[in-house]
């Protein structure tokens, strides 16, 4: 049996034991009806779990800002990828597409309020969702380094709402919730299903995707349900390419097998995309619930890399810029008198040379690469993605003994994630002409264990209402694993001494020597307390502890209102501490990654921060960031006009990112070797995770919605704007500056959305119209093409035909208008071409593809 479905096999085996266990501790507890709150909460439309350990509550009498996302709004999104449907609502959301991002491209990092994707926690029903084990080494600035988790495993059609907490909430989550707390609530119908068909490509003709989902409702026995839901998709690549002017110039002189384009910048390859849901309940007796929900999801994912220059790629063809040709002695004592000074052309082809003709290619002795690959190579990166959990846990109340009155919450979840590398048309150099093509350079495995038990009770102190006391502890252990690749995706081949590069070109394989596994436990306690002291005013405050093994110990704060004046108009704000732990893949992982330098293709080594080459250049052991989190807002609701308007602070002290790329001195490369670090020579940088800045981020939230009877139908009229502005108070040159340019300048300030949604008896339909602010466009991480780029509008749209009450048939279109994006502008960068092949700058809010279309069917029963 392969290991990793052993470990999970393993993990989950322990979790159902658990919970097992508790379920028989509390056969005989009683599970209290339904209160005079959750009765009124039924009858309201938009009820939050999150931000309150209380009763749920409508998102106007919450203390805090939270946004809901039904399912059907869920479902009117073109994109099939969730970071997309949650972009569309929620403007402090942000999401990018990664052209050439290595793992970026395998699990997209998101942005809520200007903080990388692993300062917001994910929830899955109220439990914590595990992170992926992909880290974003190339994440746009903002996002590197990050190591978050892989949302978009959820399909939609599994989801009953999304609930999204803008406010930091780490005293009541613990680690990760400085941005704010994603819950994702699954469905838990008994029974009913649907099944959905979708089809779609870009306006460019590419980009094809094709999904089948569905969802069904089952009773599970009389007094349960069991509902499951599957999606499947897969997804065409896309290009928005054109020919690098190096390329065109080899073609030009007759150079064989160069690719045209030779780059591609473009959504990545996603093919059998799988994922299974499921949600249980099932009441165990007239006081007794148990629970357990889960996921399996897997994917293949192929996308571009850097071209690989025939003349001038260091360590394959050339070693001093493309001025001489990189020639290799077959024979093992250097007898084969190769030469090694050959010119290589300005323009022209080497192929053509006599002297290679005659002393390399008719010379089995010799050997250069430009034998076996003439017109150069574009290795495509690639993995495989597995994701895995399951939650199982009892609830109810104590009706006997001391802890009468009390409800608990007792659960235990397993979640696991594993991403396997693949490289494809690439070398191992050092290899020679026996170098494979295709490698597979490893595996990450992240596995979290989480054991939860809760109470709350409410008690009589002598306030307008009874007081909610909740508490509980919670115990974590987290295991990141690091996977040696095969044997040739770092094998030290023959030619290393000649000066070839030494591992699978573009990523070389994970050595033995870094393999291994990397634990951290944790566990933590809290209080929550929250009252209506007044028939007006409502105050919470939470205090959390948490003990980790490896940095020690943080206490975390938060404090709530919310003051009624009328029916109409009320107030409300918080105060809160929070903090980010490391995580433990950031403070021990170590890779090689490919990426351009002032306009250069060059090898980066990533280090963990206590490496000693690390430690010389400023590196220290990762210490959690620190936060300060300030909200204030107001409410107002009249008839069928809801607004909301929240303003927002967040200080993080001791930010953990990765560091900017330090260019390495002889001294260190020295060092690097007898540290047994691969391919040292062809190394020009290293980088390494530290706590080495400070920012503060500012912003407003507005939120409005209107309902009312229009055009022979009903409408309802959303709008949503958020301004948000990060700067940077503190950094060294470890961070630099550019960097801090892309933390400050790289997403817009404003974001909005208008949404008209119509229903008439058979017809319904959307528009959405989705605003951009200036941002600041990036292309290749490089500061000199950076630039601020123009503020953007682009619009959404579907039209569904309902057949009968079962069936519908739905078209529509994303970005319906074909905004193409903010094009590169060479002139004003001062560069002379495009030397890299892309036609749009990375760093669009709103993508590089332009405009889809799709067309969908869907049944309900």
């Amino acid at each position: 049996m392969n290991l990793k479905y052993r470990k999970l096999q393993s993990a989950v085996r322990c979790a159902l034991l658990s919970t097992s266990a508790i379920a028989v501790m509390h056969s005989g507890a009683a599970f209290a009806e339904e209160d005079t709150n959750a009765e009124k909460a039924e009858k309201i439309e938009k009820i939050a779990v999150v931000g309150s350990r209380a009763a749920p509550r409508s998102i106007g009498s919450s203390p805090v800002p939270v946004d809901i996302i039904g399912a059907d709004e869920l479902g009117k999104s073109g994109n099939t990828d969730m970071l997309e449907a949650i972009k569309g609502t929620v403007p402090s959301f942000n999401a990018h597409s990664n052209p050439i991002s290595d793992a970026a491209t395998l699990v997209r990092p998101a942005n809520l309020r200007g903080l990388p994707s692993d300062s917001t926690l994910v929830l899955l029903n109220g439990k914590r969702r595990h992170r992926a084990s992909v880290i974003a080494f190339l994440g746009g600035g903002i996002n590197d380094g990050a190591q978050g988790p892989d949302i978009s495993v959820i399909p939609s059609i599994a989801l009953k709402q999304v609930e999204v907490l803008r406010d930091g909430a780490a005293a009541q989550y613990g680690s990760d919730a400085i941005a704010g707390v994603i819950n994702f609530v699954l469905k838990d119908a008994s029974e009913g299903g649907t099944i959905e068909v979708r089809s779609g490509q870009y306006y460019e003709g590419d980009g094809d995707s094709t999904q089948i989902a569905g969802n069904i409702g089952l009773p599970f026995s009389d007094d349960g349900f069991a509902n499951f839901s599957f999606q499947y998709k897969n997804a065409d690549a896309t290009s928005r390419s054109v020919q690098r002017p190096d390329a065109a110039a080899f073609i030009e002189a007759g150079v064989p097998e160069v690719p045209d384009p030779a780059q591609i910048w473009g959504s990545p390859e996603v093919k059998d995309d799988i994922t299974l849901f499921g949600n249980i309940g099932l009441e165990l007796s007239n006081t007794d619930e148990f629970y357990m929900f889960g996921n399996y999801s897997e994917r293949d994912v192929r996308g571009g890399f850097y071209y690989r220059n025939p003349h001038t790629r260091p360590g394959v063809y050339s070693n001093d810029g493309g001025e001489t040709l990189l020639v290799g002695d077959l024979t093992g004592d250097m007898s084969g008198n190769c030469p090694t000074d050959i010119a290589i052309p300005t323009n022209g082809s080497v192929l053509d040379d006599p002297r290679y003709i005659n002393e390399v290619a008719n010379n089995p002795n010799c050997f250069a690469f430009n034998e076996m690959i003439p017109g150069g190579f574009t290795p495509n990166f690639g993995g495989n993605i597995t994701d895995a959990s399951i939650t199982a846990g009892v609830k109810g109340e104590y009706e006997d003994g001391f802890l009468a009155g009390w409800l608990y919450d007792a659960s235990a979840s397993v979640g696991y994630n594993e991403s396997r590398y693949f490289l494809y048309n690439t070398v191992n150099a050092s290899l020679g002409p026996d170098t494979p093509r295709d490698f597979s350079p490893g595996k990450y495995e992240q596995l979290e264990k989480t054991f939860n038990y809760d109470m709350s009770k409410l008690f009589d102190w002598g306030l307008y209402d009874d007081v909610n006391v909740a508490t509980g502890v919670e115990w974590r252990e987290e295991t990141f694993t690091v996977v040696a690749g095969d044997e040739s995706s770092f094998k030290v081949g023959p030619l290393t001494s000649q000066g070839f590069s030494i591992g699978s070109n573009g990523f070389p394989g994970f050595q033995p020597s870094q393999a291994g596994e990397f634990t951290r436990r944790n566990y933590a306690a809290y209080v929550d307390l929250e009252a209506l002291v007044s028939e007006n005013l409502l105050l919470g405050t939470a205090l959390r502890y948490e003990d980790y093994d490896s940095f020690g110990s943080t206490a975390n704060y938060k404090f709530t209102a919310h003051y009624t004046f009328n029916d109409m108009f009320s107030m409300r704000g918080s105060i809160s501490s929070g903090f980010r732990a490391p995580t433990v893949g950031q403070a021990n992982v170590s890779n090689v990654q490919t990426n351009l330098s002032s306009g250069v293709l060059v090898d980066s080594a990533l280090l963990p921060p206590t490496n000693p080459i690390s430690v010389q250049l400023g590196g220290t052991e990762l210490e959690p960031e620190e936060s300060q989190n300030y909200t204030l807002g107001a409410v107002y609701q009249n008839g069928d006009f809801f607004m909301t308007v929240d303003m927002y602070r967040i200080d993080v002290d001791d930010r953990i990112s990765q560091s900017d790329k330090i260019e390495l001195t002889q001294n260190d490369k020295d060092v690097l070797k007898a540290a047994g670090v691969p391919n040292v020579d062809q190394l020009a940088q290293v980088s390494f995770f530290t706590n080495d800045f400070d920012t503060t981020t500012k912003g407003v939230d507005v939120v409005a919605n209107y309902s009312t009877d229009l055009l022979g139908g009903s409408s309802t009229f959303s709008a949503a704007y958020n301004y948000n502005k990060t700067e940077v108070t503190r950094f060294s040159e470890i961070t630099g500056e550019f960097k801090v340019r892309r933390l400050e300048e790289d997403l817009p300030k404003h974001r909005a959305t208008f949404t008209w949604n119509q229903n008439w008896d058979t017809v319904s339909a959307f528009v959405r119209a989705n605003f951009y602010g200036e941002y600041q466009g990036v292309h290749v991480d490089y500061d000199a093409t950076a630039k601020i780029a123009d503020a953007s509008w682009t619009f959404d749209a579907e039209v569904t035909y309902h057949v009968s009450d079962s069936i519908g048939i739905s078209a529509g279109a994303q970005n319906l208008f074909d905004n193409e994006g903010e094009k590169l502008d060479f002139e004003d960068s001062g560069l002379a071409n495009n030397t890299w092949g892309g036609k749009f700058y990375e760093t669009s809010p709103y993508g590089f593809n332009g405009g889809y279309y799709y067309v969908k069917a869907s049944y309900s029963f």
